[in-house]
């Protein structure tokens, strides 16, 4: 419904089009406010906010405001929404979570398993002969990787995560047969990161990259995990692509700890937390 009304934007009428800005930007409180509401905040008459409704198709706003609410329950809707400066706190809190389960629930429906299968057979097989799985990113992304190097450090993997382009440089051209490196970027673009990855590749190592779909990156790797989002770098929002990146790598660390086994790996974790305990206060 909401990406009909998108669509469908550039053949309305200018007072009409204000009243379908309204609706994709906050169609859950477009669902509940009375007409008059609703006309004062798109600057609209009453009438035309009915008009907009039986533009869209249905009998009227109260038609309408049920098909709405209905879609609205199913899911947050699949758009991005940037924050305003003139935003009260209440709407950025609403914008800036209904864009990461946005982005979460788009993944979910998205996502390659095939490709993740592909990436978690690697990983494991490289844990199990002692080889080495480095973590690249940059920027933003760096955090990402020393997320992952965390993660991946607790099952008891030889691993390691940089940021810096000349330490991956390095690391990549220490690389051979067996070993394994997972590089992450939002754009695809850095020349850092595909550097490295292109010596891990002719090395040969498997190269992992999670990053957007067309980029330079997404074709210099073995295989690739696809991480699509909008950003609107040109607003006050936060990079969802980073919670988006970190959501794969706990997913491929998740598979990948069930497939070591918890035969192997849960006594590891339990002396791992009872001797973490002594740092804590009781």
């Amino acid at each position: 419904m909401l990406d009909r009304i998108k669509a469908s934007m550039p053949s309305l009428a200018p007072a009409e089009q204000r009243v379908a800005k309204l609706v994709l930007g906050d169609p859950r409180a477009f669902a509940n406010l009375p007409v008059s509401e609703l006309a004062d905040r798109a600057h609209v008459s009453k009438p035309t906010v009915v008009r907009f409704c039986r533009s869209m198709g249905y009998d009227g706003l109260s038609d309408f405001k049920l098909k709405l609410a209905g879609s609205v329950s199913e899911g947050v809707p699949f758009i991005h929404r940037s924050v305003d400066p003139d935003d009260k706190t209440s709407d950025v809190m609403v914008k800036v979570i209904d864009n990461a389960v946005a982005a979460f629930l788009k993944y979910r429906n998205d996502a390659s398993t095939f490709a993740i299968e592909k990436a978690v057979e690697v990983l494991a097989a490289t844990y199990k002969t002692g080889r080495r799985i480095e973590f690249y990113g940059a920027g933003n992304s760096g955090i990402v990787a020393q997320d992952a190097q965390h993660k991946f450090f607790r099952l008891g993997v030889n691993t390691i995560a940089y940021s810096d382009g000349h330490m991956q440089v390095m690391g990549a051209t220490l690389l051979g047969p067996g070993d394994c490196v997972v590089v992450v970027s939002n754009s695809g673009r850095t020349r850092d990161l595909m550097d490295a990855c292109d010596i891990a590749r002719r090395n040969g190592a498997t190269t992992i990259v999670i990053t957007a779909t067309g980029s330079p990156l997404a074709t210099a790797g073995h295989i690739h995990l696809a991480a699509d989002h909008p950003e609107g770098y040109d607003r006050y929002s936060p990079m969802v692509s980073r919670l988006l990146h970190l959501l794969i790598i706990d997913i491929l660390a998740t598979t990948v700890a069930l497939r070591i086994g918890g035969g192997r790996l849960q006594p590891l974790l339990r002396e791992m937390k009872n001797n973490l305990r002594t740092k804590r206060y009781a």
